[in-house]
């Protein structure tokens, strides 16, 4: 059983928390402000739907790499994830998929639930790569198809702008797949038909899409101006605080993600894998060119850096759980609420992680990954 200061649906109460089969079983307490009672902080577990690696390892390494990513991740309070993949071929594509079904469908120990893919590429545009590997390729449904058929996709990054995505998007989201837009060079205009056709939100918003003007409001107006969703990467290095700050006033439900890449968990410096070198320092991990390749963050991090500019503690909780629980559609992740997934981090007064719980089970924050 847990005591401490609960983050519920209602707001914060005072009391305990105890599970039962994997779920919340009992919720009890008088609601009370946190401020100044001295004790832990017991939040729902941080939700990460766009990551791609950790110490050393990248999801596309495949199954034995993605559980200890996801050990790594659950150590700073994600109890879910989505693993993400770039851009690659069909054949090494639907290979890797096959095999991450295995994690997928069970849990690994002390590892934060796999609750499927995203797709981050193939289907984006060259000229907004990124840090994305130039193996890119328009959408075809017949390769999506197969996919799905291996595994959850949850989540699809595309360029809407590509000739034949139009259809997709829409076939997409009749499926109760997310689109995002992602990796593109669209227009405002574009952006705004396609949100129309069934996108569901953007991709690390503001990076690797078309900026916005006054004159040219770009994919990053389109956003702004219409979005109801969108991902953003908040390690104070790929967006400045400003404009965080303006994308939380314009966007209602804006969730944050890691994009953390294999230098997760690592110390800084350059690391080499399939060819492409990184450099890992003081947060920011780039390419030898200098362009942003991914982040080295954990979620931990993200609800640290969220409170330093100012939202509240339940606010920057909101934002890597409920929100992106709501965006998937998952009414029993993301909040602490009887029935619901036992998902939950403990955090001291200075928002450290004590303890992490994930489908009721506590996880042994002193094993390595």
């Amino acid at each position: 059983m847990l005591s401490g200061n609960i983050l519920t649906p209602d707001g914060w109460r005072h009391g305990q928390l105890a599970f039962g089969h994997g779920r919340i079983a009992m919720l009890g307490g008088v609601p009370r402000d946190p401020a100044g009672n001295g004790h832990d902080y017991i939040l729902p577990g941080f939700i990460d739907l766009h990551i791609h690696g950790a110490l050393g390892l990248d999801t596309m390494d495949g199954a034995t790499a993605a559980t200890r990513i996801a050990r790594l991740h659950a150590q700073h309070g994600t109890t879910s994830l989505l693993a993400t993949t770039v851009c690659t071929t069909h054949e090494k594509l639907a290979a890797l998929l096959a095999e991450l079904a295995g994690p997928i469908t069970r849990r690994p120990a002390n590892a934060a639930r796999t609750l499927g893919v995203h797709l981050e590429g193939p289907y984006v545009n060259p000229g907004r790569l990124g840090g994305l590997p130039n193996e890119v390729r328009p959408a075809v449904l017949a390769e999506l198809d197969e996919y799905m058929r291996l595994v959850p996709v949850k989540v699809v990054t595309l360029s809407p702008e590509i000739a034949g995505h139009e259809a997709i998007i829409r076939t997409l989201a009749e499926r109760g797949v997310r689109v995002q837009i992602g990796h593109t060079l669209g227009t405002y205009e574009e952006g705004v038909q396609a949100l129309e056709n069934g996108v569901a939100g953007f991709t690390h918003l503001y990076n690797a899409m078309t900026p916005l003007n006054h004159r040219a409001p770009g994919m990053v107006g389109a956003a702004l101006a219409h979005a109801q969703y969108s991902e953003l990467i908040p390690d104070l290095i790929h967006v400045h605080p400003g404009a965080m700050k303006v994308a939380l006033r314009s966007i209602p439900k804006l969730y944050c993600v890691t994009d953390a890449t294999q230098t997760a968990g690592l110390p800084d410096g350059s690391y080499t894998r399939r060819g492409r070198t990184v450099t890992k320092c003081l947060g920011a991990v780039t390419l030898p060119d200098g362009t942003l390749a991914g982040s080295a963050l954990t979620m931990d991090v993200v609800l640290r850096n969220l409170v330093s500019l100012g939202l509240s503690i339940a606010d920057a909780s909101s934002r890597i759980s409920r929100n992106p629980a709501d965006y998937l559609g998952l009414a029993d992740r993301g909040r602490l609420a009887q029935g619901a997934w036992g998902d939950a981090v403990v955090l001291d007064r200075d928002l450290r992680v004590k303890a992490v719980y994930v489908e009721g089970e506590a996880v042994d924050l002193t094993l390595a990954p």
